[in-house]
């Protein structure tokens, strides 16, 4: 490994592990904006599920009384997941590291507006049981592709008069969940090879680190605070990403 090629793979950990921590997701949205800079799209997909799951790990701990009280939301979302997973993964074999980069940044430009404008759209709140397994079937494909499992029930969520804990108490599990089984999936399809493995070595304890600083903010945060840090972070990286592979 070059001293560039370790530059990126840490500083895609810290960005993945910051955003796990802060936001309960958003790992592979910030981490393979450097990952798929150095790798082929399935070894770096290989590699963030795997932080993905550990780091979110420790949010999920945070909310553990929040989930248990509502366990039925979750499963609504979770268990049509699970089917879009073997998709998900299946597609990942065609896509290459360009069109995945210009997904990622097309997500954190959506996400970035979609936030912005969150307060001008509908709120959900009565029950929606079809559209939340709708919503989560799409996170389990797109978890299984590009480890993006959270970012469209993340928008979901935020369009529910939930609190910061109560959204985090669905997405943080979920995404663990659904990326823990993306992780065993790729294993048999023998995607962790020697040099995969090499690589998770170094940016697995620099992730769990990020991810604590992440939580540390998070705790600090109001909720208007935590979502114009989100939208400003999700812009950000988004538009960078963007510039880089298009011009």
């Amino acid at each position: 490994m070059t001293l560039e090629f370790i530059l990126m793979l840490v500083c895609g950990a810290v960005a993945g592990g910051f955003i796990n921590g802060l936001a309960g997701f958003g790992t592979a949205l910030f981490a393979l904006g450097f990952w798929l800079q150095i790798m082929p799209a399935p070894q770096a997909v290989a590699i963030v599920v795997i932080v993905s799951t550990l780091s979110g790990l420790q949010g999920v701990w945070i909310v553990r009384t929040d989930i248990r009280a509502r366990m039925g939301r979750l499963l609504l979302f979770l268990l049509p997941a699970v089917i879009g997973i073997p998709l998900g993964v299946e597609l990942l074999s065609w896509i290459d590291s360009r069109t995945l980069k210009v997904t990622i940044a097309a997500f954190m430009l959506l996400f970035g507006g979609f936030f912005t404008v969150r307060r001008t759209l509908p709120k959900f709140t009565r029950p929606t049981p079809v559209l939340d397994a709708g919503v989560g079937f799409l996170g389990g494909v797109l978890g299984g592709a590009a480890s993006l499992s959270g970012a469209l029930p993340t928008m979901w969520c935020a369009m529910r008069p939930w609190s910061k804990q109560e959204t985090r108490a669905v997405l943080q599990p979920f995404n663990v969940i659904i990326l823990c089984l993306t992780a065993i999936l790729l294993a048999l399809r023998g995607e962790y090879t020697p040099q995969t493995l090499l690589f998770l070595a170094v940016a697995l304890p620099v992730t769990m680190l990020s991810a604590q600083l992440g939580i540390y903010v998070f705790k600090r945060l109001s909720d208007l605070q935590f979502r114009r840090l989100l939208i400003a972070m999700m812009f950000l990286s988004g538009a960078l990403l963007m510039l880089r592979e298009l011009f």
